[in-house]
């Protein structure tokens, strides 16, 4: 199905969605295009964060969640995780200002213990500066990996029963998601992946459930507000059910 990108910018809250999940996703394939390394192509990406950014308020979403280093990232060359860690630096000190001016709220979300002391001091600074800020709720997840998050809050509800603050029978879907990075955040609505893989790459495991899925060729450096229109379109045409028929979703609207 084809939607058009005209129709794309809804003014019918109830077609935009809440919470948009992205996994930034072709940096490395960008640089090397163009002959450039890997970093080039990270540099270029803030770019695309700072576009989705402000797309994202615009349109009247609410929560934005941007996959920026995933707890397997660790594996990469040390080069360019390292050169990733000073990409980090810079741009909290660059952009967290500008974030704060048009009311963000900046959060970060993952095992943030195993950062340096000055990342992790520079993150705390930037929460505690737009903390108060009441606009779009940015979520950065950084070190961070869907199946260490579901077994964190498990081994935090285990803990509890066993100092006997919780018997067995309290442990829930919601006591579970109590405990987990994104707690009290509504689940993604749409999941963006950028750069034609079609996986969630253990990001958000348990929180995309219910998630609308949109996958884009476009590498994460050239992903712009038109792109990220057509993903809003194709959500808009969208009909969600969460187990329902179409026919009890529709008698609902009426």
């Amino acid at each position: 199905m084809t939607v058009s990108v005209a129709a794309s910018v809804s003014t019918d809250p109830a077609n935009v969605p809440t919470h948009v999940a992205v996994i930034m996703d072709g940096n490395g394939r960008w640089a090397k295009r163009r002959g450039k390394k890997r970093h080039a192509g990270h540099r270029a990406g803030v770019g695309a964060v700072r576009a989705t950014v402000e797309t994202a308020a615009e349109r009247g979403v609410k929560y934005l969640t941007l996959f920026a280093f995933s707890s397997e990232n660790w594996r990469r060359p040390e080069e360019e995780v390292s050169s990733l860690m000073s990409l980090f630096v810079e741009a909290l000190r660059r952009e967290v200002n500008e974030l704060h001016r048009n009311n963000v709220c900046l959060k970060f979300v993952g095992a943030l213990e195993q950062l340096s002391d000055g990342l992790r001091n520079k993150i705390v600074a930037a929460e505690e500066k737009t903390a108060a800020n009441t606009g779009l709720v940015l979520h950065v997840a950084v070190a961070y990996g869907g199946r260490w998050d579901i077994a964190s809050a498990a081994r935090t509800l285990v803990s509890r029963a066993v100092a006997g603050e919780i018997e067995v029978a309290d442990v829930t879907e919601d006591t579970l998601a109590a405990e987990m990075q994104l707690a009290g955040v509504p689940d993604p609505d749409l999941l963006i992946r950028t750069g034609g893989e079609q996986r969630i790459s253990n990001f958000l495991l348990w929180n995309l459930a219910y998630a609308e899925l949109w996958f884009t060729e476009v590498l994460w450096p050239d992903f712009d507000k038109a792109e990220f229109d057509r993903a809003l379109a194709v959500f808009a045409s969208k009909q969600r059910r969460y187990g329902h028929t179409g026919d009890q979703v529709e008698a609902a609207q009426c």
